[in-house]
């Protein structure tokens, strides 16, 4: 494979994503990256925390000409800027100070990566975040549901502040594109972690309520609870967020080192409107569980709810006792 050819370079990861995005409508695609244990493909990061954003060099005059018509336009620094507009688009709220929203997005990998030392993680804010959505899901749930009692509440307010359900308002405003992250991270899917979506969220609400104060935060939550609220009105309980059981078997195997899994469908049966579909959990090359849906998603996700609760009793089972074998 011929060497890339860089036409970008930026400290901003978010900056350098956007720049991607900008090529990609213009038809230029990023070159998967060359050797293992570097940044996702067309990132390739130095050792002194530069991104640059590289293409293969028979698309290097055409891209290099398309970053130069927009800089020629505006000032340096707007693609990120417009990073920041598109997602305070969907959050609904614009910052006064985008630093905040920035360091709301930075995971501690990225921050680690930085030889300055000069980059804020998110992990204070998420503190922060945690308190705030707290407070506001107890008051809602106090004002609007005077007649219930104590424990229903906690209950209530643990299911809504819950990594689940947050994760679910994360992927609604699409943070996931947005995280700023490390190369391990990064390579090991983390956009896509639930767990880091959900942290960064409260993030989020934390840098809101700095920004804007306790008024914009509630205001904010308030916009992501109202599906939630309008359930209980009707039913009594809140609509569970669904379990993205793919995303947690990948965690536990990347936790142990082991393999990430494969989806593989080995059946599609039925008439067109009332299909069932089989698909196998694939790890190492070998085949650890299977699934039945009525869709590939359904089906891959109970394939991974399968194989993570197989796993995960055989992880905590004794070892057997070693010892002279018994008479039959």
């Amino acid at each position: 494979m011929a060497d890339l050819a860089v036409v970008f370079r930026t400290r901003s990861e978010m900056e350098a994503n956007v720049v991607r995005g900008l090529l990609r409508t213009h038809g230029i695609e990023a070159v998967q990256s060359p050797p293992a244990g570097r940044a996702a493909p067309g990132l390739l990061r130095d050792e002194a925390g530069e991104v640059r954003v590289s293409v293969p060099p028979e698309l290097a005059r055409t891209a290099a000409r398309v970053i130069a018509e927009v800089r020629s336009e505006v000032s340096r620094g707007v693609l990120l800027r417009e990073a920041h507009g598109a997602l305070e688009i969907a959050l609904g709220y614009r910052f006064t100070d985008r630093g905040l929203l920035e360091q709301a997005l930075t995971h501690r990998s990225r921050a680690h990566e930085d030889p300055s030392g000069a980059v804020a993680d998110n992990e204070r804010l998420e503190f922060l975040g945690d308190a705030v959505l707290g407070l506001v899901v107890a008051d809602r749930l106090v004002r609007d549901f005077p007649g219930r009692d104590e424990g229903w509440t906690s209950k209530v307010k643990a299911q809504l502040v819950s990594a689940p359900t947050l994760a679910r308002f994360g992927e609604q405003v699409g943070l996931g594109a947005y995280l700023l992250l490390g190369r391990g991270e990064e390579k090991t899917g983390g956009r896509r972690k639930q767990s880091l979506i959900a942290d960064t969220f409260e993030a989020v609400v934390a840098a809101i309520y700095l920004d804007g104060g306790l008024t914009a935060a509630t205001t904010f939550i308030d916009a992501r609870l109202r599906g939630a609220l309008e359930d209980l009105h009707a039913n009594g309980t809140a609509a569970e967020a669904p379990a993205d059981w793919k995303s947690t078997l990948q965690e536990w195997l990347q936790a142990r080192g082991r393999p990430l899994p494969a989806y593989r469908l080995t059946a599609e049966e039925g008439p067109d409107h009332r299909k069932t579909f089989t698909v196998d959990v694939v790890v190492g090359g070998d085949p650890i569980a299977r699934g039945m849906g009525r869709n590939k998603k359904e089906a891959e996700q109970k394939a991974a709810r399968r194989a993570l609760a197989d796993l995960q009793s055989a992880a905590e089972r004794p070892p057997a006792a070693e010892g002279p074998e018994q008479a039959e």
